[in-house]
């Protein structure tokens, strides 16, 4: 039972450690806003109509 006990502390305290590194990020850092431009060809706003037999 030892080593059960021993592997649920360490699986704790690794998922202590990511969620208190998840936290800090969240607290600490801060996104850096910019624009953003996507440019779509024309092809894909306008396309060209094919004639169908």
């Amino acid at each position: 039972m030892p080593t059960l006990f021993r592997f649920l502390f360490i699986v704790g305290i690794i998922a202590g450690l990511i969620y208190g590194s998840m936290v800090a990020l969240v607290f600490l850092v801060e996104p850096k806003e910019r624009e953003v431009t996507i440019r779509i060809p024309s092809e894909r706003l306008n396309p060209v109509k094919t004639e169908q037999q």
